[in-house]
C-alpha cells in the first residue's frame, strides 16, 4: 500500500520523538528506508553499536502507523524491533539466555517509563562451529531479540531510550558512566 501524501500530525510527532535523542558515542544511528507494505505510514532507525571499536551488535527500529488502528495491535502505533549481537559462546549456550534477553527489553521500556501493551516477541540463540573448507574462528554464537509493542502515546522518546538500553544491554555495554576493567 502507498502512502497518502499528507503525513498525519500525530505520525509527524512520533517521528520526531524518535529524531529528538542522541545515543550514548559506542552507538551510530541512521535513519533507514522502511517497510511500506505494513502500515500506511512508517519511519525506521537503523543502529550499530561499537565496543573498543570492533561492532558487537546491530539493531533495527521500525514505526508502524495506521490512523484506522488495528486490532491486533489495540492502537494506531505499532515499534518493531530488531537486536542482534555476537556472544562469547559460554553465555551463547547458557539456556536462561533467552529469559534475560527479554528482560533487558522489558526492563528498559520500564526503566524509561515507556508505556506500551500489546508486546510481544522471541529471542533466538544460536551458536556456529565451522568446519572443514569453512574451518576457521573458533566457535561463535548470537542472540537475536525480534519484538513489538504498542506504545500508549505519540510521544516516543522514552521508547527510544529504552531501545537504547537494550542495544547497550545486548553488546554487553556497561552502563553509562561506568568504565569497564581491562
Amino acid at each position: 500500500m502507498s502512502p497518502p501524501i499528507a503525513i498525519p500530525e500525530t505520525f509527524a510527532r512520533a517521528v520526531a520523538g524518535l529524531r529528538s535523542t542522541t545515543p550514548r558515542t559506542e552507538i551510530t544511528l541512521e535513519e533507514v528506508g522502511a517497510p511500506r507494505r505494513l502500515a500506511p505510514y512508517a519511519f525506521a532507525l537503523s543502529a550499530s553499536v561499537l565496543r573498543d571499536e570492533e561492532e558487537v551488535a546491530t539493531g533495527r527500529l521500525i514505526l508502524l502507523h495506521d490512523p484506522a488502528g488495528h486490532e491486533a495491535w489495540q492502537g494506531t502505533f505499532r515499534l518493531v524491533t530488531y537486536v542482534t549481537a555476537d556472544l562469547e559462546v559460554d553465555l551463547a549456550a547458557d539456556p536462561l539466555l533467552p529469559s534475560v534477553g527479554w528482560t533487558w527489553l522489558t526492563d528498559a521500556l520500564e526503566a524509561q517509563e515507556a508505556g506500551h501493551r500489546a508486546i510481544g516477541g522471541t529471542i533466538t540463540q544460536t551458536m556456529s562451529t565451522r568446519f572443514g573448507d569453512l574451518a576457521g574462528p573458533p566457535a561463535a554464537g548470537d542472540i537475536e531479540i525480534r519484538a513489538s509493542w504498542t506504545p500508549l502515546s505519540d510521544d516516543l522518546r522514552p521508547h527510544l531510550l529504552a531501545w537504547y538500553a537494550l542495544l547497550a544491554s545486548t553488546a554487553g555495554l556497561p552502563p553509562p558512566g561506568v568504565t569497564a576493567l581491562p
